[in-house]
C-alpha cells in the first residue's frame, strides 16, 4: 500500500473504504481462482458458450468505426477539392486561350460584314451594274 492509502485507513471513513475495497478484491481473486479450477475440470468436449462482447466494447468498436468512416468522408473530400482545384485551373487556362480567340471571331465577323456589304451592293448605289452578256 502507499502512504495515502495508510493515512486513509487511519480515518475512520479511510478504514471502512480501503476494508470494502481489499474485501472486494479478495473475493474477486477468490472467485477467479474458483473459476480458472473449474474451467480446468471441465471436459474438453464440452464446448462453453462464447460470451457476447461488454456492452463498452460495442460501444467502442461502434465509435471506432464511426472515427474511421469520418476519416474517409473528410479524406474523400479532400480528394474532390484537390479535382475542383485542378479542374479550376484547367478551366482558367483554356479562358485565356479562348479571350484571343474571341477577339480574333469578332474582327474575322466584321471583315466578313464589310466584305459582304461592298460584295451584295444593290445596282444604284454608286456602281453601274454588272454588264449582262447576250447569249
Amino acid at each position: 500500500m502507499t502512504e495515502a492509502g495508510d493515512a486513509d485507513r487511519s480515518t475512520p471513513s479511510g478504514g471502512i473504504v480501503g476494508r470494502s475495497i481489499d474485501e472486494f478484491v479478495g473475493q474477486l481473486r477468490g472467485f477467479s481462482d474458483r473459476a480458472r479450477s473449474l474451467a480446468g475440470a471441465v471436459p474438453s468436449k464440452l464446448h462453453l458458450p462464447a460470451l457476447p462482447s461488454p456492452p463498452g466494447a460495442m460501444s467502442a468498436a461502434q465509435v471506432g468505426a464511426v472515427a474511421k468512416t469520418v476519416r474517409a468522408q473528410r479524406q474523400s473530400i479532400a480528394a474532390m477539392r484537390a479535382q475542383l482545384d485542378a479542374f479550376d485551373q484547367q478551366l482558367a487556362v483554356f479562358e485565356r486561350i479562348l479571350d484571343p480567340l474571341e477577339e480574333w471571331s469578332a474582327s474575322w465577323a466584321q471583315l466578313e460584314k464589310a466584305v459582304g456589304d461592298f460584295v451584295r451592293r444593290e445596282p444604284g448605289q454608286g456602281e453601274p451594274p454588272a454588264q449582262q452578256s447576250a447569249p
